[in-house]
């Protein structure tokens, strides 16, 4: 699923909101996620799951095409880790 149809499903459930209200909602919600992790926070969504930065240590990796040595910076990467609740919903146990 693509933010769109995200959008379109929101407003199809919900006719009182105006699709732009509803994109206006998604487009902030995501951007709060978003802000929230660049700046280490964690974001947790109860049932769902919950998003955090973890760290990679700088390291010396190699180039595929000439299998040359470059070094890799460290650097910050979004992690997600599933709720409970979606575990077992994608398992067909709920």
């Amino acid at each position: 699923m693509i933010r769109s149809e995200l959008i379109q499903i929101i407003a199809d459930e919900n006719p009182h909101l105006y699709q732009r209200d509803v994109e206006r909602i998604v487009n902030t919600v995501f951007n709060e996620i978003t802000e929230a992790l660049a700046k280490g926070d964690r974001v947790e969504l109860r049932g769902f799951g919950a998003f955090s930065v973890k760290s990679r240590d700088a390291r010396m990796g190699r180039n595929p095409r000439t299998g040359e040595a470059v070094k890799v910076e460290s650097k910050a990467v979004p992690f997600f880790k599933t709720g409970k609740l979606l575990r077992d919903r994608l398992n067909g146990r709920a």
